[in-house]
């Protein structure tokens, strides 16, 4: 198989959507999963929590 750019690009055009579209939907799926709930919440607040003080 001769790998020039014009081949690159033609496989590139084809597999690279389903590609990123794979690697969102993981994404997302992680973001969501209810087990990581817990987790994005704490880093929602942390930075509340060590910060929220009158300066001085």
């Amino acid at each position: 198989m001769d790998l020039d750019h014009d081949t690159v690009v033609a496989f590139s055009k084809s597999w690279g959507l389903f590609y990123l579209m794979g690697f969102f939907l993981c994404a997302v799926v992680y973001a969501f999963w209810p087990a990581n709930r817990k987790r994005f919440d704490r880093a929602k607040n942390s930075i509340l929590d060590q910060d929220d003080k009158p300066w001085r």
